[in-house]
């Protein structure tokens, strides 16, 4: 982990229903829920007009978004061995020392072919769309998942006029891969704040796949 963790308070005022409710705050009767989240992952939720706790989804005030100091000290402290090279290395650096390790990168390139679990008839598949990294269409940085996609535009191309085709949206069966948006960072805070493949069928189309949401939305209700 290098990003850099941080901290929040956000406040249940049902008093019991925050999933995470550890601290109690003197003189009040609700629960405070005070998730640690690193940096990188918190970014996506700081940047919607009324961020939600990831966690117990109350609203919370980006104002009140503390680093988490201690927390900081320990991954600076604590030091654990690389997968690849066994070489001890403190876990704030890890991450961008298991990017560069030559160990790692060889036990990645000899990992095993995809093989089913079970003798089966239907053949290996093969040629599979990459859905899980995309690359920026501003300046062209590879493997990027879609909150890596966002952070990336947010931090660098936040202020480039130019229209780009979203690499998301084009990586999906119904998706025009010439289709060019008009306001792209809007686009991606809007429309890819969750991973496709949690909720999307990929063997049916952006319709179909409408009228089976809306169906279920009835049969609910």
């Amino acid at each position: 982990m290098d990003a850099d963790p941080w901290l929040w308070g956000c406040w249940e005022s049902r008093g019991a229903g925050c999933p995470a409710g550890l601290l109690l705050s003197p003189g009040c009767s609700g629960l405070l829920c005070a998730p640690r989240f690193c940096g990188e992952c918190l970014q996506p939720c700081l940047q919607v007009p009324s961020p939600l706790c990831p966690l117990c989804r109350v609203p919370f005030d980006p104002k009140k978004v503390e680093k988490a100091s201690s927390v900081e000290k320990q991954l600076s402290s604590y030091k654990a061995p690389c997968r690849g090279c066994s070489k001890k290395v403190t876990l704030a650096k890890m991450r961008s020392h298991v990017s560069s390790c030559a160990k790692v990168q060889e036990q990645m390139a000899n990992c095993p072919k995809f093989v089913p679990v079970v003798p089966t008839s239907q053949p290996i598949p093969s040629n599979i769309p990459n859905r899980s990294t995309f690359v920026c269409p501003y300046c062209g940085a590879r493997n990027l998942d879609q909150q890596e996609l966002v952070k990336h535009c947010m931090e660098n191309h936040r202020n480039d006029p130019n229209k780009v085709v979203c690499p998301v949206c084009s990586a999906m069966p119904w998706g025009d891969p010439s289709y060019k948006s008009a306001n792209f960072l809007q686009h991606l805070l809007h429309r890819h704040k969750f991973s496709y493949d949690t909720f999307v069928d990929y063997n049916i189309d952006e319709e179909a796949a409408l009228q089976a949401a809306l169906a279920l939305s009835l049969s609910e209700n």
